[in-house]
């Protein structure tokens, strides 16, 4: 399995590389050089690397640190290892001259200024009259349509997040705090074998749930309050992301609105995707009904993103930025409205495409029917 996966990827990239005319390429997104390579490490930071992938139309290297030189050669065998000790700086010069590399790609949405300017400086050290082309999504590409193994490690990761969601769903009260809530979403995921959360849950209650990435406080739930519960678990290297609101006791009748409203363009959006069609048709559909609402200005985000190796990826659906969707791309569809000094509403499903429609890949529950 592994040979058959990471060599297809590999293999398809290199085609896109020399579509682009890159006789060499720097693998450095965390999540890229999983795709193409099986190595499993995380960068702990912004200025902090667990190594890159170098590659051309022959050549595999797997560039990384002492920290990780014995997880490299058994997560990535087929990858020729090469550790340095003083930085990345240190391999480049040679390995650029001995590939005769003439023109290198890196990934210019992802380096740092600094970093993008060492690379530059070595390969001109080794090749003066080579060229550094700062690429934008190549391996994205590949990555935007999910092969039958990653569906399936997604749909075990929503499974363990929907477990989480029963869990603080049957355990929020009056009373309970936002924090309480954040921390049972992440000790369940925990305890039930995830790796981690895929990001820190939102748990926004009262007036709190009007803003759409809210931070988990000290405030207790009260009477009348709409609670958004925002989570996701990151299991086997693959990501979910999934929404509910609760209500408190007696809901506010503004509240009841809003949800029927966010249900209604949830659903309506849902029963546009399909393969072929563009990403922005998708969000319209949503868009348009909150505005008919009286709401447009009240839902200021995307409809939706992609989800898989990372939980915020291509593609979008958005206003801008026109995406065709192609069949098993996995997106979110999350419509929301947001009311200052009142709270929200969001729900969010995760769909795949399919030639004629959409596969909810979520549990059809913890709905009201207002």
């Amino acid at each position: 399995m592994r040979e058959d996966v990471f060599s297809v990827r590999l293999q398809r990239f290199r085609k896109i590389m020399e579509e682009e005319q890159l006789d060499c390429f720097l693998v450095s997104v965390p999540e890229n050089r999983y795709y193409l390579s099986g190595f499993e490490a995380e960068d702990l930071g912004l200025t902090e690397s667990s190594g890159c992938l170098l590659l051309t139309a022959t050549e595999k290297y797997l560039l990384t640190d002492p920290r990780y030189d014995e997880e490299a050669k058994a997560q990535a065998p087929d990858f020729q290892v090469l550790v340095y000790t003083t930085g990345l700086s240190q391999l480049l010069p040679d390995l650029f001259s001995q590939l005769h590399c003439r023109r290198l790609g890196v990934e210019g949405h992802f380096l740092t200024v600094s970093r993008f300017n060492d690379i530059k400086e070595a390969l001109g050290k080794a090749r003066p009259s080579a060229e550094i082309i700062a690429s934008e999504d190549l391996v994205e590409k590949l990555r935007v349509v999910k092969d039958a193994l990653e569906i399936e490690k997604i749909c075990k990761s929503i499974r363990l997040t929907e477990k989480a969601l029963h869990t603080v769903w049957e355990a929020l009260g009056e009373g309970r705090t936002e924090k309480e809530m954040a921390w049972l979403i992440e000790k369940t995921i925990r305890q039930s074998g995830g790796q981690a959360v895929s990001f820190p849950p939102i748990v926004a209650a009262g007036p709190n749930g009007a803003l759409p990435h809210a931070t988990p406080t000290g405030r207790k739930i009260v009477n009348g309050d709409a609670v958004i519960l925002d989570l996701g678990s990151k299991l086997d290297g693959y990501c979910s992301d999934m929404t509910r609101t609760w209500i408190a006791g007696t809901a506010n009748p503004k509240l009841k609105e809003i949800y029927k409203i966010v249900r209604n363009a949830q659903l309506a959006a849902q029963d546009r995707i399909r393969a072929g069609i563009d990403s922005v048709t998708v969000d319209a559909a949503a868009r348009d009904l909150i505005a008919q609402a009286g709401y447009g200005d009240r839902f200021g985000h995307g409809l939706g993103h992609g989800v898989g190796l990372a939980v915020h990826e291509k593609p979008g659906l958005r206003k801008l930025n026109p995406t065709l969707l192609e069949e098993n791309m996995i997106v979110t569809v999350e419509p929301g409205i947001y009311l200052p000094g009142l709270g929200g509403v969001r729900l969010e499903n995760m769909v795949r495409v399919t030639g004629t429609g959409c596969e909810l890949l979520n549990m059809q529950e913890l709905f009201y029917d207002f």
